[in-house]
């Protein structure tokens, strides 16, 4: 959801039913952000003396919680902020302890509040707070917290984001509030990628799924983050063409990462598959083997005749090393890159072409 509603038209007023009525017809006949509306929320119009802005995010340099209040809110709050005339109160929390209540006090006097309304600030703070742990967000603003002319302090709009890896813990509030999971990719998801989807539904044990598919005929079950991109790259510049993209990660099940490997090698026109990462400190080498063995085998996978090649050194590698021998698998240690790895999976690629 974007900011910025009272800036491009969303945003309207009515003294009277008939002219609701009215804003309501122009409103709906108009997209905002291209986007076209599909309700209207109604609201008591507020008597607004002040507006304040109030955030809670997580600060990717110091790997903490961070609460953030300023009195430039409402429109344009990032320019406003940034302003001399502005106060802006910014205070770290700590996960285990939370926002103490004399902390929310001390937030509030910061940026002017005082006497009631000063308490009022506070608790609005503490609930804030409250929401954002209880939701698992990474992102909630209140903007603009109002004060009205009574002295009410008033949350005059909301917006939260909630941290995706930890929507198993939040479905049925979503249910209750009838948001469905949606997916930001700018197009319908193939039936690859909502395969890959399930597969990662299955426990909240580690990442194995997360599917982009492409045209190409390589197969990849390989690392999330920059591990994986590099060996996107690495096989782009060897004249592979990846035929998807996937994460797996922070020690996967068997049946994780073995649903995964049938969902990939069940994609038509695959000529082989690569199951290359970085060096994995915090997931196990012989259960990725297992579930990659086993997948295969469900996906009656023959494996003289399909390549697979296997970069995955980390904990428990020699046990791996040890199963992925058995079964004849070709795999790399440690010593060779994922480069290398990446590299060898397109000749043997291009060896099977040859001899078609």
């Amino acid at each position: 959801m974007r900011g910025g509603r009272g800036k491009a038209g969303g945003i309207r007023f009515a003294d009277t039913p008939e002219q609701a009525g009215s804003e309501a017809e122009t409103l709906m006949a108009a997209q905002i952000h291209g986007m076209k509306l599909h309700s209207i929320l109604a609201e008591e119009k507020l008597m607004i003396a002040r507006e304040y802005y109030l955030g809670l995010t997580i600060d990717e340099i110091e790997k903490q919680n961070l609460l953030i209040l300023t009195s430039a809110g409402g429109v344009e709050v990032e320019t406003a902020a940034l302003s001399d005339s502005s106060d802006l109160a910014r205070m770290p929390i700590d996960s285990m302890s939370g926002l103490l209540p004399f902390q929310a006090k001390e937030m509030a006097a910061r940026v002017g509040f005082k006497g009631k309304e000063l308490s009022a600030a506070a608790d609005v703070i503490e609930r804030v707070w409250k929401c954002y742990r209880n939701y698992d967000a990474q992102l909630l603003e209140i903007n603009p917290l109002v004060v009205t002319a009574k002295g009410e302090v008033i949350a005059g709009d909301c917006r939260m984001e909630l941290d995706d890896d930890a929507l198993f813990r939040q479905e049925q509030k979503l249910q209750a509030l009838k948001i469905e999971p949606r997916e930001d990719k700018g197009r319908p998801a193939t039936r690859l990628e909502k395969a890959g989807a399930e597969v990662d539904k299955i426990d909240h044990r580690g990442v194995a799924g997360r599917v982009v598919e492409f045209d190409g005929d390589i197969g990849l079950i390989i690392g999330g983050g920059g591990a994986s991109l590099t060996v996107m790259d690495a096989i782009l510049r060897a004249g592979g063409r990846p035929a998807n993209y996937c994460e797996i990660g922070g020690n996967p099940t068997v049946k994780k990462i073995q649903k995964l490997t049938e969902v990939i090698a069940g994609k038509k026109g695959l000529t082989c598959l690569g199951v290359i990462t970085n060096v994995l400190s915090n997931t196990r080498v012989d259960l990725v083997a297992r579930g990659v063995i086993k997948g295969l085998a469900n996906a009656g996978v023959d494996l003289k005749q399909f390549p697979v090649v296997f970069r995955v050194p980390g904990s428990w590698e020699d046990d791996g090393f040890q199963i992925l021998q058995k079964y004849g698998i070709k795999y790399f240690t440690r010593e060779s890159t994922m480069d290398e790895a990446a590299e060898y999976l397109v000749k043997l690629r291009n060896e099977i072409a040859e001899k078609k």
